[in-house]
């Protein structure tokens, strides 16, 4: 059974997408199979990957939320071999609002990947920039959560409250959900503000931060608009080694903890 990491920061422009995409897609190529759920009305992670998000084909996450289909019939295959996507749409906005009527309204994402779960290695999902109801449902239906921290003055500004709202999630709804880890994003070495924060977080946080640093680069930047994850559109690059490496140290991990039991 596949294992389910929401990528999960309720503070925009931190690398949450970036990281779907591009974790989703190492894992990829390195012969895991992948499914990127976008759970964001404002469907990055779809048009990242080279899909149209205004597409009325009326096949994409929202339908799946409010019942009308099933994982099965909205995923789309991607460019990248052993990965695909699970679409959003702005009309995921509404899906908040529509499932406060549906009983279990907290599960209902949890219940609609059960069916799909045994397809793949692992599920990475693109929550959105809130702690509204589709969020927790995320969380919900996740085994993990990475949390990215962009390099920042302000990093850990908000923290505090995704962690109270995990820990919410974990008394109440999903026992087993863990923290992943934390991921330093956006960093530049140059900047000694940069620094200070990585400092900082690996103070706070220790050992539940990533070895792995994603830099500032170029190529990373420029990816989406290309529609291809960084690893395709310059497998070179600063960027795609990062995320490789984020990669690598995920499935190291995931061996120590076979490898304990």
């Amino acid at each position: 059974m596949g294992k389910t990491i929401a990528i999960a920061n309720q503070k925009g422009g931190v690398g949450k997408t970036t990281t779907a995409i591009n974790l989703a897609a190492s894992l990829a190529v390195m012969e895991k199979k992948v499914l990127l759920i976008d759970a964001d009305p404002q469907a990055n992670s779809t048009s990242g990957l080279n899909f149209n998000p205004d597409s009325k084909d009326g096949k994409t996450l929202y339908e799946v939320l409010i019942g009308e289909h099933s994982f099965k019939d909205i995923i789309l295959k991607t460019e990248t071999a052993n990965m695909d996507l699970a679409p959003s749409h702005i009309n995921l906005v509404g899906a908040e609002i529509e499932m406060l009527k549906i009983p279990e309204r907290e599960t209902i994402f949890k219940r609609a990947i059960e069916t799909i779960k045994n397809d793949y290695e692992y599920i990475i999902i693109d929550c959105s920039p809130s702690l509204g109801l589709i969020t927790i449902n995320s969380l919900t239906a996740s085994d993990s959560v990475i949390i990215p921290v962009q390099c920042e003055f302000f990093a850990l500004e908000g923290l505090g409250k995704l962690l109270n709202t995990l820990k919410i999630v974990k008394s109440r709804l999903n026992p087993s959900l863990v923290i992943e880890g934390f991921l330093l994003t956006m960093h530049d070495a140059r900047l000694k503000s940069a620094n200070q924060v990585v400092a900082d977080v690996r103070r706070h946080f220790s050992d539940m931060v990533f070895q792995t640093i994603i830099t500032r680069n170029v190529r990373l930047s420029e990816a989406p608009s290309h529609g291809k994850p960084v690893i395709l559109y310059d497998a070179m690059s600063n960027g795609s080694n990062n995320y490789l490496s984020l990669a690598k140290e995920i499935l190291t991990r995931e061996q120590q903890k076979e490898e304990e039991k």
